[in-house]
């Protein structure tokens, strides 16, 4: 049952459910901003078999002085590892917003080198929609996996990279981040955060490549996708942690753009530093 499609509807999970070889995962994280949390959420509403995937206590770089950073290979390993995952198996991953944080838990296998990996279009809440069968979370211990990946060189952007290929033509940086904090019209959510963005960098807010909780259609999306960028330019994403940057990332991978890599740092790393240039509209 392995597909290299990289997104799921709820009735083919459905289908699959019982499949040996299926891996579900709950990558919701707390919501931020003006976000509501979900009104059915981990643990007391999950979809049945799935397990958790903390990006906010686990799977990030526990060291870092930025939030959602990339854990080092040997990190990463071992965590998948201890929720009983190996590499011949399919994951689906999903949030309980929709499509929020789900695709960077899928960013983040994808940089590992695993290929079985798709994220839940519509996410938890499409799923209760469809009335399809819940429960609450069981806390187990899992059997230790063979999951060992290796981190792609070329998934994840630096500072130094970025600055280096800013004014450069050949790369073109979209920010997933609503418009008004683009803008600068509005304060980050996180204190010490300058307003405004990275100097040539394009607003997509990750809002507008969905309605109703569910990616547009890739029609649709790949008519957005044209009036930023081209297949020949190399996408680096980016937004508030590295989240929603993955969800741009997604899109445009639906959308067949060879060359996407995801800025961790994203303005967390960029706005805290006042020697680094930063431009409001």
């Amino acid at each position: 049952m392995l597909s290299n499609s990289n997104l799921w509807s709820v009735q083919q999970l459905n289908a699959q459910l019982t499949d040996a070889n299926l891996v579900i995962l709950d990558a919701s994280i707390a919501p931020v901003g003006a976000m509501n949390l979900a009104p059915k959420r981990w643990p007391d509403c999950v979809i049945p078999r799935a397990k958790r995937f903390d990006i906010d206590k686990q799977f990030s770089a526990q060291h870092s002085v930025l939030p959602h950073t990339m854990p080092n290979a040997s990190q990463f390993n071992q965590l998948v590892q201890q929720l009983a995952i190996d590499n011949d198996q399919q994951i689906v991953v999903y949030d309980d917003q929709g499509i929020f944080s789900s695709p960077r838990a899928w960013w983040m296998f994808k940089a590992m080198g695993h290929q079985q990996v798709a994220v839940l279009d519509g996410g938890l809440p499409a799923w209760v929609a469809e009335h399809y069968p819940t429960t609450s979370a069981i806390t187990t211990d899992y059997r230790t996996g063979n999951f060992s990946g290796t981190l792609q060189t070329n998934a994840f952007c630096t500072q130094q990279q970025l600055l280096a290929v800013q004014a450069d033509p050949q790369y073109v940086v979209l920010d997933a981040r609503a418009r008004l904090r683009f803008q600068g019209k509005v304060a980050e959510p996180r204190a010490g955060l300058r307003s405004g963005h990275i100097p040539n960098s394009k607003n997509l807010p990750y809002t507008e490549l969905q309605a109703h909780g569910k990616f547009l259609t890739v029609d649709v999306l790949e008519q957005i996708f044209a009036q930023y960028v081209t297949k020949q330019q190399t996408i680096i994403t980016s937004c508030g942690s590295g989240v929603t940057a993955c969800v741009i990332a997604l899109a445009a991978e639906l959308c067949g753009y060879p060359s996407i890599t995801v800025y961790d740092g994203s303005w967390a790393e960029w706005g805290q530093d006042p020697l680094l240039p930063c431009h409001t509209d």
